[in-house]
């Protein structure tokens, strides 16, 4: 394998640095007049953490590539640390835990005292960070994801809304631009009605949102939406858009190569949302008409091209409900989540695809191309966090004091540290452990979810498995009536009966009794003593350790007298 290294000039017009879809015009003439140099993968390290981190290393050696772990502090005794041929610890004296995994660098540096030749961000952290990117670029390292710019450019909402617009791609109505006041936001609802819903242009993963469903929401909305984008992603701009009320989200696997071929793995449902952040995954969407579908891959796959995109993202539309049509809404330049869903139904391993493309292989080469790509079965996937739904989705922590998983035929797991006596740490995400089933047909993957969900034992912290089976139940998921303000709609998910935990229970009572004695008041009984009796052997009747054996018999006076002493053994 080997890595194809070019370094664009930034494109000037004017005296100033292109962007947005000036940007992408530029590119398909600057990438079609280069050749592409190729140097060899010798070692990868993911700047990320828990799952993901795992998921790279596992594609590392099947591909017989070294692999190298990074980890704070507060990481040390992290599952992800052990997965790796390597591992350092990262992050500055006095970083937070969530910004050792930010020290851009930091993470360059091991990069460069180790001789790690390639960097794979996996999902969150510095994954969409144009300027970590662009930092692995300048010293020579391999970020496998699309480039620098491209991620500059995809990154910012607005720049996706013009390039839909060049490629003739529908996108909810919405600002030309950037809103800088609560008046601007509020003139445009009056145009196009509430509710809106405003977004920060370099949001992602459901932070930076606020639905607006009246006027004089709007600027409470606005200041808390600004100082959030401002906070998580460090600018401020903010856009705004129609809200559309009970949508389906649809998202498309897409890949490209160097050479600018495109090709599609089909499309995901994530409607299942709480807070603009998904729960339950299907791979394909179900009950989607077909030529809904084709038009929405369609249209992402002419999105890719315009942009010339590079490695693996997802275009992600939103389908109104009502009246059946669909909207771009962003890229995702990076692997998701989900992506498991898309692995199980075509077969393609996403990661590794994603290295090798990042090594400079061609899809063809690859043997991925469109017409051999099928979609077979149905997947579903359903994160299991440890979170409290009843209480808000509350997250919980402790000590796994009981982990049991399922397993049996067309169920995946995908987790970090889901050993017994693992930490649940309070500084990162609440997400455990991915369950991801396969069958035939959505009912068959349904009922192998249940029955996956239900062999888990998880004790010592709150999971939301007990509500995940709930929306499995729901009449409207097994129709197929899905949207993305469905557990908004549907209190009665939130209705579970607590695991009984019986077993768990005796085992401490009675180890309790054993150490401690009873708890009862008025009584001194104590556990009684159990002293062991080695048991006596009855050595009579014993042969005589004078007398010969068969063997010194055979030995001594021959087979004949052997034979005669067989015959005459009362043994």
């Amino acid at each position: 394998m080997g890595v194809r290294n070019v370094k664009l000039a930034p494109q000037i017009h004017n005296g100033r640095p292109l962007t947005g879809i000036h940007y992408f015009d530029s590119l398909r003439s600057v990438a079609s007049s280069k050749s592409y140099e190729s140097k060899p993968i010798k070692k990868i390290l993911c700047a990320n953490r828990g799952e993901i981190a795992i998921r790279v290393f596992r594609a590392c050696t099947e591909l017989d590539i070294a692999s190298v772990a990074i980890f704070s502090k507060e990481d040390r005794i992290s599952a992800h640390r052990f997965a790796a041929d390597e591992s350092y610890q990262v992050g500055t004296s006095g970083c937070t835990p969530v910004g050792a995994y930010l020290d851009q660098k930091d993470i360059v540096r091991v990069c460069k005292e180790n001789d790690i030749d390639a960097v794979h961000p996996g999902y969150g952290f510095l994954s969409e960070s144009a300027p970590f990117a662009r930092a692995c670029e300048r010293e020579g390292i391999t970020f496998i994801g699309p480039s620098s710019q491209l991620i500059d450019d995809l990154g910012c909402k607005t720049a996706g809304r013009d390039l839909a617009n060049k490629a003739k791609v529908p996108v909810i109505p919405g600002s030309d631009g950037p809103v800088e006041t609560a008046d601007a936001a509020k003139h445009f609802a009056k145009e196009v009605g509430y509710p809106v819903i405003l977004k920060a242009a370099m949001g992602g993963g459901g932070r930076g949102m606020r639905i607006v469903n009246s006027e004089k929401e709007m600027e409470e909305a606005f200041k808390r939406c600004r100082s959030e984008a401002e906070s998580f992603f460090g600018d401020g701009t903010v856009f705004v858009e129609k809200f559309l009320l009970k949508p389906r989200h649809i998202e498309v696997q897409i890949f490209g190569d160097r050479t600018g071929n495109v090709i599609h793995l089909f499309e995901r449902d994530c409607s299942i949302q709480r807070r603009h952040q998904k729960v339950i995954e299907l791979a394909p969407a179900s009950t989607l008409p077909t030529e809904l579908r084709q038009s929405i891959i369609d249209d992402a796959v002419r999105l890719a091209r315009v942009a010339r995109y590079t490695n693996a993202g997802t275009f992600e539309f939103l389908v109104d409900s009502t009246t059946g049509k669909h909207y771009f809404i962003e890229v995702n330049p990076r692997v998701q989540v989900e992506h498991t869903c898309t692995e199980e139904v075509t077969g393609v391993d996403i990661v590794q695809t994603q290295i090798k493309i990042a090594s400079g292989q061609t899809l063809e080469e690859q043997g991925l191309v469109q017409d051999k790509i099928k979609c077979q079965g149905t997947s579903i996937q359903c994160r299991i966090t440890t979170e409290d739904p009843t209480k808000g989705f509350q997250p919980d922590t402790g000590t796994l004091r009981v982990y049991r998983s399922p397993g049996g035929m067309g169920v995946r797991l995908d987790g970090g540290s889901i050993t017994l006596g693992s930490q649940v740490s309070p500084h990162y995400d609440s997400l455990l452990v991915k369950a991801i089933v396969k069958g035939n047909t959505i009912d068959i993957a349904r009922t192998k979810m249940k029955r996956a969900l239900k062999e888990f034992r998880i004790r010592g912290v709150t999971t939301n498995i007990p509500f995940l089976t709930n929306v499995l139940n729901h009449p409207k998921f097994i129709q197929g009536s899905l949207h993305t303000r469905f557990i908004d709609e549907t209190p009665e998910l939130f209705t579970t009966t607590p695991p009984k935990n019986r077993a768990t229970g005796v085992m401490e009572y009675l180890a309790d009794i054993a150490v401690n004695g009873r708890s009862i008041q008025g009584t001194d009984l104590k556990a009684s003593s159990i002293i062991p009796q080695i048991p006596k052997l009855d050595t009579k009747g014993k042969e005589d350790k004078n007398k010969e054996s068969l063997r010194q018999v055979f030995l001594k006076r021959g087979p004949n007298a052997f034979a005669s002493a067989v015959r005459a053994h009362d043994g």
